[in-house]
């Protein structure tokens, strides 16, 4: 059978309705730290808040405008300068917006086609998006357990 003309589980404008779910959760996770333990606050040698937000912020947009444009960019986590808590949520709404505008330029084979992300991941492009949404709940489960550590209940996983 042909892949393009199988009957859909989800569509393009699902799976962007996901992942958006998901940066709504997890920009409610960034916020609800206080404002020094979002730059401080580790447990067992991983990384702060703000950098495994950097990561994400680094990944999500950046790399899906590399994908529309079909610009092999090398990854860059420091490719931003926040230092403030606010900042990163500034940013974070304008990657919001961005990753909106630059899926409206993605048609339905892109979804299907190879790109080397990063140089690093030479997948279809649904793979390299389904890894974006991985690697955020990953990192924000991670954040999840700092904010338990610190006694703040973290919102509800299910709130997207």
């Amino acid at each position: 059978m042909d892949t393009l003309t199988t009957p859909q589980v989800i569509n393009s404008e699902y799976l962007l309705k996901h992942w958006q779910g998901h940066r709504n959760l997890t920009r409610k996770v960034i916020d609800a730290f206080p404002e020094n333990h979002f730059f401080e606050f580790t447990i067992g040698g991983m990384r702060t808040a703000a950098q495994l937000t950097a990561e994400i912020l680094a990944m999500g947009a950046p790399a899906l405008k590399s994908i529309v444009d079909r610009s092999e960019e090398p990854f860059s986590e420091n490719r931003f300068n926040l230092e403030t808590k606010a900042e990163y949520l500034t940013k974070w709404d304008e990657s919001t917006a961005a990753i909106n505008a630059n899926w409206e330029e993605l048609s339905a084979q892109d979804f299907h086609e190879t790109f080397n992300l990063f140089g690093l991941y030479n997948f279809p492009v649904i793979q390299n998006i389904q890894y974006f949404i991985d690697n955020e709940i990953h990192h924000r489960g991670q954040m999840f357990v700092y904010l338990r550590a610190l006694g703040i209940t973290p919102p509800f996983f299910w709130e997207r």
